[in-house]
């Protein structure tokens, strides 16, 4: 049970839309809008500033396009989730909104309880990506990228390759540290590790590096069964 209101940041260059979707969320229970902007660039900055819990975003903006205002959401909000909502039908769109750290993907003609579920989940630390999407999408990209070498695979242990699986399906920080066991300092700073170790400059890269490399394509091992101490 939702124990307090969602923050939520409404992001769209129509106003009738935003409109629409306070109305939904004001109408709701748990959801409180703290703000609503329309283009990519004014977002981050509202982000910064409004430190919602979920930011409500829409891909094709004037300024900066969704999937770029995810990116730098994410990077100075790691904390707060990021779900697309869009018109767009483009698996593009899954694959940039993917890469870019969102962890909601929802298309606009999505029915009013379906939505506040995504968002509900969302919040919570939960994924509402089309995972089987994803991986089609991404198979198209293992056989033209540049092979990575068995040294840098194995660079991960067993424990990173586990927290990086879990954190590429979409999981927050802190759902990965109570699986297993952790603080939610304790899995950003494993991230940072495994970041450094791959040799990228953003979560996003590594993300996509998750899936070329196959650790999505065993459903099991986004989740841990019992808390484990390391």
């Amino acid at each position: 049970m939702q124990s307090k209101e969602i923050k939520v940041l409404l992001v769209d260059d129509h106003p009738i839309v935003r409109q629409g979707l306070r109305e939904i969320l004001e109408h709701s229970t748990g959801f409180r809008v703290v703000g609503e902007v329309g283009d990519g660039a004014e977002s981050v900055k509202a982000a910064v500033r409004l430190v919602p819990d979920v930011v409500i975003m829409d891909v094709l903006m004037p300024n900066m396009d969704g999937a770029e205002a995810c990116r730098e959401i994410m990077s100075a909000l790691p904390e707060t989730r990021v779900l697309i909502l869009t018109a767009s039908t483009e698996e593009e769109a899954v694959i940039n909104a993917v890469a870019a750290g969102a962890t909601g993907y929802l298309q606009k003609f999505t029915g009013k309880e379906d939505f506040l579920a995504a968002v509900r989940e969302v919040a919570e630390g939960g994924s509402r990506l089309p995972i089987e999407i994803v991986r089609r999408v991404f198979a198209d990209l293992r056989s033209p990228s540049p092979p990575v070498s068995p040294v840098q695979s194995q660079e991960l242990t067993a424990r990173e390759r586990e927290i990086l699986t879990m954190f590429a399906h979409g999981k927050a920080y802190a759902e990965i540290a109570k699986a297993r066991g952790n603080s939610p300092l304790t899995i950003r700073n494993a991230m940072y590790r495994i970041q450094e170790k791959l040799g990228y400059s953003s979560k996003q890269e590594i993300v996509v590096w998750a899936v070329r490399n196959g650790l999505l394509d065993d459903p099991d091992t986004s989740r841990v069964d019992a808390p484990q101490k390391s």
